[in-house]
């Protein structure tokens, strides 16, 4: 698919949303919105369609509370994907023994109604997912086995303090994985417990009569900002003055934005167009050929390709329990049909390095965990020739009208083979452009697969549940501790294995059931065994079996490399953005993980 050019993109905008019709307001002006436009920060690309509730107890709660976002509700830790640590927030950096992860509360830690943030706070979190098996943080009970608290004092220059700290128990009995526990530091976000426990006591004790509360009118949160109000159309927050970090982490400075402004597009049409005309400042959706932006006061984290840093695979994964997706020989063919060349260059602007088979970045931290000669010897390339080939020696017809365009695929009984589809959100023009270069490589291979985009809000309700052929989807793209160990997991343990229908967090393309007599149980011996390892060369050899197992099987396809999250930002209202030559913060939108500390350092250009 070729890329829209500005003209065209100007139209568009011009059509919907009324994005051009809002000109660039000059600084010191005050928007129709009634926010000073020096004082306000416009960021987007986390919230698609109309929220639905900002209860951090929900499933799928609204920006910015579901995700890793700081802004109204904080982790006890956040993850530097620049310099590979771990940083101190609600408490300080964690601290592993061979049975614990241990970490020491902030003792200035406090919520919004001015009452202190505690170890009673971070254990009645945890323990919500211990009382009810939906809550969000029931999964974390498969990783840790008990929480304690100690009081620990704290000798200092300026005299002694006495601390909480507040003990993990690894649960070697159930998972023994060190690497989730650590990750679940970052992941859950602290609630306050006396606001939650009245309100709980009020449902009658019952979570799911609790999830129905929308937690929208002044909410009592821990973090820099609040939710001032909210329509169809945009989530607007508003700084909290008194918020405990400011004193505590930043020398009693503020966060530079008052308000912080999060549009609701469809399309990343939309937020390019906004970006470019100023009236958006930072962006984590795709915007092609980014370079072509630089002379509008759009950058980057590179000032060159590839722009951005790749970390995470999006991928097609694969729902293995469909025929005929059940047979490895057709999801072979498959990522033979596929012209990768064409992803990288037309559907991601050249923003992904060349992809290798398997499931490990050949580059990074997790390099010495890829191995060219097994990439050699089991993975894949684009071969139309080999996938046809693949496909009629597996008993495969593919049937052509007169024009060539693939009617339907025969199986070696004469049966025809269902038409598959891939499901990917209407609207996401990096993804759409993907699926259309995949499908279309697989057509022309004899491989009957459809496009299929639907709106954001029916792409996520269908993935746990497995209702899908193919999902265009990026398996936890966070870059955290446990890669790569973390991507094998999300797309081939079968360790909590449910069939199609009830929901599975993780290898929602069901592959490996371990009911079948295809089940193969080194899968789930590697997933379990790598977290424990210790030795370099034992962590290299068991990944190395990991990852030709996955260029074997092929439970899912991947596609290219791209980065955690699109960083993009305009310098025409704010400037002091973190990027390669400035990194203070790590390449984040300024809501989330560690990035979240670039609020308090970029400059309005009013004020200069």
């Amino acid at each position: 698919m070729k890329h829209l050019s500005l003209l065209k993109f100007m139209v568009i905008g011009a059509l919907s949303c009324g994005i051009i019709s809002c000109q660039q307001k000059k600084p010191g002006t005050v928007t129709e919105e009634g926010f000073p436009r020096e004082k306000t920060l416009y960021l987007a690309g986390f919230q698609w369609g109309d929220p639905n509730t900002f209860n951090p107890l929900s499933d799928w709660p609204a920006f910015p509370v579901g995700g890793k976002y700081n802004l109204m509700y904080e982790p006890l830790v956040v993850f530097n994907s620049i310099t590979g640590k771990i940083e101190g927030l609600l408490a300080d950096s964690p601290e592993r023994t061979d049975s614990t992860i241990s970490v020491k509360m902030n003792p200035m830690a406090r919520w919004s109604d001015g009452k202190p943030l505690t170890s009673a706070d971070v254990k009645f979190t945890f323990e919500i997912g211990k009382r009810f098996k939906g809550a969000p943080t029931a999964y974390v009970w498969d990783f840790i086995s008990d929480i304690t608290v100690d009081t620990v004092v704290d000798s200092s220059a300026s005299g002694e303090m006495k601390l909480e700290k507040i003990v993990f128990f690894i649960n070697k009995k159930e998972r023994n994985n060190p690497l989730v526990v650590m990750d679940i530091l970052q992941n859950i976000r602290i609630v306050p417990r006396h606001s939650i426990e009245a309100l709980l006591a009020e449902a009658g004790g019952e979570l799911a009569e609790l999830q129905k509360l929308k937690f929208d009118k002044d909410p009592v949160v821990s973090g820099p900002y609040n939710l001032l109000r909210y329509s169809n159309e945009k989530i607007v927050l508003k700084r909290r003055d008194d918020y405990w970090g400011c004193m505590a982490l930043y020398n009693n400075r503020l966060p530079q934005p008052v308000y912080i402004i999060h549009p609701i597009y469809k399309s990343n049409d939309h937020f390019s167009i906004a970006l470019q005309q100023g009236n958006l400042d930072i962006s984590a959706t795709f915007i092609p050929r980014i370079w072509l932006k630089a002379k509008e006061g759009v950058a980057t984290w590179y000032k060159k390709e590839p722009f951005f840093i790749p970390a995470t695979i999006p991928m097609l994964q694969i729902n293995t329990t469909r025929y005929p997706l059940s047979d490895r020989n057709v999801r072979r063919a498959m990522a033979y049909a596929i012209n990768y060349k064409d992803i990288r260059e037309l559907a991601v602007s050249g923003y992904s390095p060349p992809i290798l088979s398997g499931l490990i970045l050949p580059f990074g931290v997790e390099a010495d965990y890829c191995n060219a000669e097994d990439i050699q010897k089991y993975g894949v390339s684009y071969d139309p020739e080999k996938a046809r080939a693949i496909m009629k020696e597996a008993g495969y017809t593919s049937v052509f009208d007169a024009d060539g365009k693939l009617n339907h695929v025969k199986n070696a009984k004469g049966e025809k083979v269902p038409t598959m589809s891939v499901k990917s959100p209407a609207g996401w023009s990096d993804w759409e452009s993907m699926v259309q270069i995949a499908v279309k490589g697989m057509r022309a291979a004899g491989i009957d697969v459809r496009e299929g985009f639907v709106d954001a809000s029916l792409y996520w309700s269908c993935m746990p549940v497995g209702d899908f052929d193919l999902l265009m989807q990026k398996p936890v793209p966070e870059v955290t501790p446990s890669k790569p160990w973390s991507r094998f997991d999300a797309v081939m343990s079968s360790r909590n294995w449910k069939p199609e229908g009830e929901k599975m967090n993780e290898n929602q393309g069901r592959y490996n059931n371990p009911s079948s007599k295809d089940y193969n149980p080194e899968v789930d011996n590697l997933l379990k065994r790598i977290p424990t390892l210790t030795d370099n060369e034992e962590k290299i050899k068991a990944y190395r079996q990991l990852n030709i197992i996955f260029m074997q099987d092929m439970p899912a396809l991947p596609l290219a490399y791209l980065p955690e999250q699109f960083y993009e930002f305009s310098t025409r209202n704010w400037i002091n953005f973190p990027t390669e030559e400035n990194s203070y913060a790590p390449p984040q939108c300024l809501c989330y993980g560690a990035g979240t500390k670039a609020l308090w350092e970029i400059k309005s250009v009013a004020a200069e």
